[in-house]
């Protein structure tokens, strides 16, 4: 269906993670904020996050994103090629939160 916003979450393949594919906002929130909860109970020192293929965050995202690593024991979170977004509204924010690495496009 044409138009209809959609978000895919699979697992990666050889270490710790997930990938996400689609749009993460208000009609995808739950299934992400479902991802993140799975990732934190699976967590260990790190998770990585493949978002290459997500086009687009609103800021509750971002905001869902922070809170499971802020909340996460120890390590940290490594987000490989998040939108343009991310990055902006982590820093606006969250500035100085170590417990996510982004690695940029």
């Amino acid at each position: 269906m044409p138009g209809r916003v959609t978000l895919e979450v699979s697992p990666l393949t050889g270490r710790s993670g997930i990938r996400a594919r689609g749009e993460i906002s208000a009609l995808t929130r739950p299934a992400w904020e479902q991802a993140l909860s799975d990732l934190a109970r699976q967590h260990a020192d790190v998770s990585y996050l493949e978002l290459s293929d997500v086009v687009f965050i609103d800021v509750a995202g971002v905001t869902a994103l922070a809170v499971t690593a802020l909340n996460l024991p120890d390590g940290r979170v490594v987000v490989e090629q998040p939108p343009p977004q991310l990055p902006s509204v982590l820093a606006m924010f969250w500035p100085g939160l170590n417990q996510i690495e982004v690695a940029p496009r």
